[in-house]
């Protein structure tokens, strides 16, 4: 009987926290179609313990560093593992939904504003992203889960050995560097310098070029790097390294990728090819890249995610994750713009091929 009369109070006490915080709405300009508003009293209910089982609600949020195709993949996929192991908006899940833009104060501000909504867990999607929930979510004690960062060690989310620095981690979009570059050589057998722009500030861009300029040797590869520091560096840039270049490929670098279009349209003049860092860049015109498929990237995070929200394991628990199979896809229409031929044995292993480039 008391514990009936505990858990009449604590029911009370959850709507009046709800009501209080209605007027704390988030934007509806910064919420994806579908995601549940953050002002509502369903929302706000307070973080209940981590045990509590699968007979409650929880509420997420989201913050996405960028827009962009891979982003926006792992935001789906992440969705999806969660709904594979029960827990499914609409049902028993309120996601909050955030974009920065690409701008590192807003993406604080993201993290601030969860942190005050009481979600139980944050999902951050890119390395930035990921820096501010953390640095966040650590003095709220609200678990990180993270998505698509390159490098959690240089980003100082996870150990030398892999493990958690406190209640975060996640999934690595670490790139498979020798298989595309091994790649690029097959499709460029005379080529001898390659291209790539990336941005200072993003520490997963920092070690993926060391990476590269350690690997390219081996294949007959010179790498000639150009770093930007905002999206309004990159036409400037593009123009110089495509000079120089006989092709680019592209890291997972958020604002680079965000500017694809801009790139693609300067080196489609030049006839330089452009390869990608994963199939959503391809598909928009890139040449070819092996990479990661991003919705299950995604949908392991939410797998992660998912055993924290129902108590099975602390996020410290848990090593960060990577997905080691990479995948070849190539976009034939590109291809054919540059007069390149797409070898048999690559085109018989392609994942997936795209036969035409957007307008």
């Amino acid at each position: 009987m008391k514990q009936f009369i505990k858990a009449l109070i604590i029911t009370a006490m959850a709507a009046f926290t709800g009501a209080a915080f209605m007027g704390c709405a988030t934007s509806p300009d910064s919420r994806s179609p579908g995601s549940s508003a953050a002002g509502s009293p369903s929302s706000e209910s307070g973080r209940a313990p981590a045990d509590a089982g699968t007979d409650r609600t929880y509420t997420v949020g989201i913050g996405q560093f960028a827009s962009h195709g891979s982003l926006d993949n792992c935001r789906q996929g992440f969705l999806l593992g969660l709904a594979e192991e029960g827990i499914t908006e609409g049902q028993n899940l309120i996601v909050l939904y955030e974009n920065s833009q690409a701008d590192g104060a807003i993406a604080s501000q993201i993290a601030v504003n969860f942190a005050s909504r009481n979600t139980d867990l944050i999902c951050a999607i890119a390395t930035p992203m990921a820096q501010s929930a953390y640095a966040v979510g650590r003095k709220q004690d609200i678990p990180v889960i993270y998505t698509a960062v390159t490098d959690p060690i240089a980003a100082k989310l996870a150990g030398a050995d892999g493990s958690p620095v406190g209640e975060i981690t996640g999934t690595s979009d670490k790139l498979p560097v020798k298989e595309q570059l091994m790649m690029i050589r097959t499709l460029l057998p005379d080529a001898k310098t390659i291209g790539i722009l990336f941005t200072t500030s993003e520490t997963n861009s920092l070690s993926s070029i060391e990476e590269y300029k350690a690997a390219a040797y081996e294949y007959g590869f010179q790498i000639l790097d150009t770093g930007i520091s905002t999206a309004a560096d990159i036409p400037l840039a593009a123009d110089s390294l495509l000079e120089k270049a006989d092709c680019l490929t592209n890291l997972t670098d958020n604002t680079v990728v965000a500017s694809l279009p801009v790139i693609l349209d300067k080196a489609a003049k030049k006839n330089i090819p452009v390869f990608g860092s994963e199939m959503e860049q391809v598909k928009i015109g890139c040449l070819a890249a092996m990479g990661l498929d991003y919705i299950d990237l995604g949908r392991q995070t939410g797998k992660m995610a998912a055993a924290v929200l129902k108590g099975e394991k602390k996020a410290s628990e848990m090593n960060f994750q990577v997905i080691e199979e990479a995948a070849f896809y190539c976009n034939t229409k590109a291809a054919e713009n540059l007069g390149i031929t797409i070898p048999q044995e690559l085109a018989s292993s392609a994942k997936e091929l795209f036969t035409e480039i957007p307008q």
